[in-house]
Order: C-alpha cells, then sequence, then structure tokens
C-alpha cells in the first residue's frame, strides 16, 4: 500500500518513482539450516581453494595497476565451459559482472530506461522488476498459468499474446524460474522472441545446472537470434555466491553494446582470478549438484506425503504451497533454527534443497507442526 503521507527530509529528494520502494533484501541469521536464498550449502572444495590463492598470489602484487577491462582469459573460460551444452559459444558472444544482477543492470541500462517498457512473468526473480524500476523502465507483469494442472508454467499462445499486447524492448523469461521452479520449453521463448519484434529477449538461466534430465538451454537457439540473451552465474552450482561473479552469452554485437554502460574496470583482478580458478576445476565444483538434486526430490516426495502441495522443480529448491498462514508458518520453523523463505505468494514458502542434515532439519520442523499449518481441502479449493 503507498504510504499517503507525503516524503520529507532526504526522501524527498529522492526520484519519486522510488520514494515508495523498498530495498531487496533476504533475511540474514546465523541458524542451523539456513535455506532462504538459494545457496550451495557445500563449502568450494580444498584443491580449489588452493587453486584460487595461487591464482590470488600472482594477481596481488600487481594491484597497483588497473584490471583487464576486458576480462579476456576468464571471458574464454566462460565460453569454454557454456559449450559443453553441445552449442559452441566463442569468447565474443560473453560478457560477465558482478553478479548476474549486474549483467541484468547492464541490459536494462542499454535497451531500457525512460520511456521504455518491459515484461515479465510473475511470479518470477523479483530483481527484474527492481532493476528495471531503478533505470525508469516501465515494468508489466505477466501472467503465468493458475490451472492446478500447470501452475505457475508458461505456455507459447499465452506468452506470445501478452508480448505483443504491450510491444515491449525487453522480454524476461526466467527458466528454471525462481521463486516456483518450473522450467519453461524452447516453444515459449521461441513465441516471445518472435512476439516482440523489436525487443530483446532475456532468458535467466542461473538455476540451469540444476534442471532434471531431457530440459533444454536457450543457449542452443541463440545462431540467428541477434536479440536473444541467455544469463547465467558461478553463484548456485559453483557455490560461488560470494565470489560474485555473474554472466552471459548473446550475439557478439549486442555485447559490444553492453561496453556502452558498464563502468571502467569493473570487474576487479581477484574476482577474475577466482573465477578463472573455478572454472578450471568445473566438474569439482559441480559434484555436488547430483546430491542436492537427490534432496530438492526428497523434498518434493515428503511434503506431498505430510500433505503439503510442492511445485515440481528444476532448480536447487521447492516452492511448497498448502499452508494456511505462510507467515506463521515461516515464523514456527524458524523458531525450530529452520530458515526458509517467504516470496510473498499467500500459502506458499519456499525452501533451498541443502545437505541432508538441512533436509532433515527442515523436514522435522515442518512435520513437528500442527494440522493447523495446512490448508483444508475445503479451503484449497
Amino acid at each position: 500500500m503507498t504510504d499517503p503521507r507525503p516524503a520529507t527530509g532526504l526522501r524527498a529528494l529522492l526520484r519519486s518513482d522510488l520514494q515508495d520502494e523498498k530495498p531487496y533484501g533476504a533475511t540474514q541469521l546465523t541458524v542451523r539450516a539456513a535455506l532462504n536464498t538459494n545457496e550451495n550449502s557445500y563449502p568450494v572444495p580444498p584443491e580449489v581453494v588452493s587453486d584460487m590463492l595461487a591464482e590470488l598470489t600472482t594477481v596481488l602484487p600487481t594491484l597497483n595497476r588497473y584490471p583487464d577491462r576486458e576480462f579476456t582469459d576468464l571471458r574464454g573460460a566462460l565460453a569454454a565451459y557454456l559449450s559443453r551444452s553441445g552449442t559452441e559459444i566463442g569468447p565474443d558472444q560473453v560478457w560477465a559482472g558482478n553478479g548476474s544482477n549486474e549483467v541484468l543492470l547492464h541490459l536494462l541500462q542499454s535497451f531500457g530506461g525512460p520511456g521504455r517498457r518491459a515484461i515479465g512473468f510473475t511470479p518470477s526473480y523479483s530483481m527484474h522488476a527492481i532493476i528495471a524500476t531503478t533505470t525508469g523502465t516501465q515494468w508489466t507483469h505477466g501472467r503465468r498459468s493458475q490451472d492446478p494442472a500447470r501452475l505457475f508454467t508458461l505456455d507459447p499462445e499465452s506468452v506470445g499474446a501478452q508480448v505483443a499486447d504491450i510491444d515491449p524492448h525487453l522480454v524476461f523469461i526466467c527458466s528454471p524460474n525462481n521463486p516456483t521452479g518450473t522450467a519453461v520449453g524452447l516453444d515459449v521463448i521461441e513465441a516471445a522472441y518472435f512476439a516482440a519484434p523489436h525487443a530483446v529477449v532475456v532468458v535467466d538461466e542461473a538455476y540451469a545446472e540444476f534442471a532434471r534430465r531431457g530440459t533444454p538451454t536457450a543457449l542452443s537457439l541463440l545462431a540467428g537470434r541477434e536479440r536473444l540473451v541467455v544469463t547465467r552465474t558461478l553463484s548456485k552450482a559453483f557455490a560461488l555466491a560470494g565470489g560474485r561473479l555473474g554472466y552471459l552469452a548473446a550475439d557478439p554485437e549486442l555485447i559490444d553494446l553492453l561496453r556502452l554502460v558498464r563502468m571502467p574496470y569493473h570487474l576487479s583482478a581477484p574476482s577474475q582470478a577466482v573465477a578463472r580458478a573455478a572454472l578450471r576445476h568445473a566438474d569439482t565444483m559441480l559434484s555436488t549438484v547430483d546430491v542436492v538434486k537427490d534432496q530438492r526430490d526428497r523434498i518434493v516426495v515428503e511434503l506431498t506425503e505430510m500433505g503439503y502441495r510442492p511445485v515440481p522443480s528444476d532448480a536447487n529448491f521447492v516452492l511448497f504451497g498448502g499452508l494456511a498462514d505462510s507467515a506463521r508458518t515461516w515464523q514456527a520453523l524458524l523458531d525450530q533454527d529452520v530458515l526458509v523463505r517467504d516470496v510473498g505468494i499467500p500459502h506458499y514458502l519456499r525452501v533451498t534443497a541443502g545437505t541432508p542434515q538441512e533436509t532433515s532439519a527442515f523436514l522435522d520442523a515442518l512435520a513437528a507442526l500442527g494440522d493447523d499449518h495446512r490448508l483444508s481441502d475445503r479451503k484449497a479449493r
């Protein structure tokens, strides 16, 4: 609800479209099971840490000089990693920033702004709309299916019609989607691309490595589609959330346009060094992905048995419904030292798939709650 009181003090000097906004932020607490921000619960392996330290030992004496502005070696390493998907990606197709949020910011600074429109499909990653707002881009909340049999999914016909209706400058599609965990077919992305002939179509694949077998990646659509962008991150599957390294793949000409908005030397030499070392050990860094996927699937099975309604997930988290009061259940879990995420969807909470021990802590804590935490079948309908 908009505060009817006029802004005063410094807030009165703030841009009018930001005066009623709140900053993004997830709860940060020390608990036995922190399962609210989709981090990888496993630490960086010792052999990778050793290689990172060796890289930093080489880099630190040179910090009197600016880093490689074009992060050339890192772009090559990222391109080689993406090419493992089966689609050949060249270094000139890769861009990176301090987390995927920065590359999203670069896209909105380049192709959004005052008088321009963007659309995403709610519920989805909240930073898409937030970054759009901070760049003065008009944001439209597109719709996802509310059909219980296809809840939170997207189909090409609906996406195409919604996109064509507003004629946007940017389209955001998250696959697997955060917070629902649902992935989309390539036909949905193609429909958006066709329906928005003047828009950059951004496919956010932050959780792609956790997708179930057979889930397609939009990387395979890049060839011949100069307005298509696929964003990724090292924060999730690579267990490098603290390293702040996100990246994207796109047409080389689009990459070149992003240089117009990036800050000079935006990727520090230590950031580049740590990311290069992580990518050299990609198989080791990704070795926990299957373990996390097992815990995710375990959560879906056990929540179903408890009478809750989890959404099938292709990510490292599970959105689950059937809650009488999501805020009350969130607090009841926190009282047992288990932290999950209230994403603002009535009757739903989101939980990260952690270690087996963390998953057990969550499931045991939820099982200990009374039946009054679940919606009755009558109310659910």
